[in-house]
């Protein structure tokens, strides 16, 4: 009875997880973005102090999305069965580590422009949009794109959701950094995702997430 319960209360995890990642994630992205914008000039624009606390305010908020996306990526996991498709399952799990990995070094670089002088070299700024949208984003592509395909194989995906997931795993794959704001994708297909595991139709019988054994 004991694993039922713990059973039947994973989707729910898997949810709450997942919306609290998309919220964090994307506040972080705006405010970051509305802080230092990208593109022809920036590097001439002085940050004032309001654009400081920004940028802090996105920096504490980038740990705890982390935290809540290995928790949403875990919970999934946790649906694993013994038939498991242990190659897309382990892309899967890579894809979220090193998506996970880059977010935290585009975070860490965006923490050089913290100077209380105002003034900052460009490259800590240039290297925190590449990790962010060329490297983070093309991870979470691929975590989007393994998600999807676990989904239809399972029948846990509506074919609406799997086409939105394929749409928005190929413009985070395919966009990076040419397309500005594109990396609200990513947070977005995790709250559709989350909202529809809290708020969907019941799974078939037996049907399990599968992970990494």
């Amino acid at each position: 009875m004991r694993h039922e319960h713990e059973h039947l209360g994973t989707p729910r995890a898997v949810g709450i997880a997942g919306v609290v990642f998309a919220v964090l994630m994307a506040t972080a992205i705006v405010l970051m973005r509305l802080a230092l914008p990208a593109g022809a000039g920036a590097d001439e624009v002085t940050v004032g102090a309001g654009q400081r606390s920004a940028v802090r305010t996105a920096l504490a908020l980038v740990p705890f999305a982390g935290i809540a996306f290995l928790w949403f990526m875990g919970a999934l996991r946790e649906q694993a069965g013994a038939g498991e498709d242990r190659f897309v399952a382990t892309v899967f799990l890579g894809s979220g580590l090193v998506f996970v990995a880059t977010l935290f070094g585009s975070a860490a670089a965006a923490a050089t422009v913290l100077d209380e002088s105002g003034q900052h070299s460009p490259f800590g700024r240039h290297y925190a949009y590449a990790l962010l949208t060329t490297y983070a984003m093309r991870m979470a592509a691929v975590f989007v794109l393994t998600s999807s395909t676990i989904g239809r194989r399972l029948g846990v995906f509506p074919r609406p959701l799997v086409v939105l997931s394929l749409l928005a795993g190929l413009t985070l794959l395919v966009a990076g950094a040419d397309l500005p704001w594109s990396e609200l994708v990513f947070p977005g297909w995790a709250l559709v995702v989350s909202l529809h595991i809290l708020w969907g139709r019941r799974r078939p019988a037996g049907a399990r997430w599968p992970g990494p054994g």
